[in-house]
């Protein structure tokens, strides 16, 4: 059973694994494979009726976090039915503001998603979010905040968000990129009369790209509640990445794999679970099979030898993130 857990000092609760929405509220997105788990079929009817199916299961299954962004295509709408369909959840529910989708529910486009942190986006996506979402929606983040952005700067935003802050949603922001740690160490001096804006940070933490586990240690000792994205690498830490450079890293995440008896995805949830200032780790699935897979990762208690073999294959941050950007949409 998936443990439910405070988020942060907060008042809402979470299951340790959420489940988020980028990959089942668009027809394109960079997870490997992710064309073949949706058999190619992106009419909206289909995949609305798929994301419902799953977030139903996830449900079953105990997860307590669902994770959206105004930029994941109709995912809004997409949670918008499943909760109509329900007499009563108990699932946090969050969503993001700052990128616009541009893809036109397409799988290939010139850009899939356009950034923009300026105060007249944020309140048109938080008035679209509202009227989708109404007041099942509890966190509310800046999608992708970067030191570049300069989103953290600008004063119209930060009131903007201690407004929404005032009406009872929790705020954070996500975060991307080398700079992860330099936005978040930014974001904890956002405080008034000694309270912070934001009580909420997604970042991408796993097994390859470790460099803001300082700083999110440090968020969740400040009361933030701590939701890593991106556990699976984008699939790059799935049997999945057949890339040739990476053989030596999927041998060894296979011989681990093989000892706990589960697939490498399991691995890869287990080692970002045992980090104790994680609140909540999202899976990305698709399908019935990948969630249950991933859902493995909860019973592993990995050991000394498993975490030094892990710690060969971490990649530089640059590199990591270079990667990541060659990956293609599908």
């Amino acid at each position: 059973m998936i443990s439910i857990v405070p988020f942060g000092k907060t008042n809402k609760y979470t299951s340790r694994v959420g489940l988020g929405l980028a990959a089942l509220g668009r027809p394109g997105y960079i997870n490997l494979g992710h064309g073949n788990d949706l058999k190619n079929n992106y009419q909206i009817d289909h995949m609305q009726q798929k994301c419902v199916d799953m977030l139903n299961l996830a449900h079953d299954k105990g997860i307590r976090y669902f994770d959206a962004a105004r930029s994941y295509g109709k995912a809004e709408q997409f949670l918008n039915k499943w909760i109509a369909s329900k007499q009563e959840h108990q699932a946090v529910i969050g969503s993001k503001w700052g990128y616009e989708y541009t893809a036109e529910w397409n799988v290939n486009a010139e850009h899939h998603e356009i950034k923009n942190h300026n105060l007249q986006l944020l309140k048109q996506q938080w008035g679209e979010s509202i009227n989708l979402l109404h007041d099942h929606l509890d966190v509310y983040h800046i999608h992708s905040a970067t030191v570049g952005s300069a989103v953290l700067e600008n004063e119209e935003v930060i009131n903007q968000l201690w407004n929404i802050k005032n009406e009872g949603v929790i705020i954070g922001l996500s975060l991307s990129g080398t700079q992860q740690s330099d936005t978040l160490s930014k974001a904890l001096e956002i405080q008034r009369d000694g309270e912070h804006l934001f009580q909420s940070v997604q970042a991408t933490y796993n097994i390859l790209e470790r460099s803001a586990g300082k700083m999110l240690q440090e968020a969740k000792y400040q009361g933030w509640g701590v939701i890593i994205k991106e556990v699976f690498a984008n699939g790059r830490l799935t049997n999945r990445n057949q890339e040739p450079a990476f053989e030596s890293a999927l041998q060894k995440l296979q011989f681990i794999a093989q000892k706990h008896q589960v697939d490498v995805d399991a691995i890869a949830m287990a080692f970002v679970l045992s980090q104790p200032w994680v609140s909540v780790a999202l899976s990305g699935a698709t399908t019935e099979e990948m969630l249950t897979s991933n859902l493995k990762g909860l019973d592993i208690k990995l050991d000394l030898m498993d975490f030094q073999m892990l710690d060969e294959i971490q990649e530089e941050s640059n590199d990591y993130w270079t990667k990541r950007s060659a990956l293609e949409w599908n």
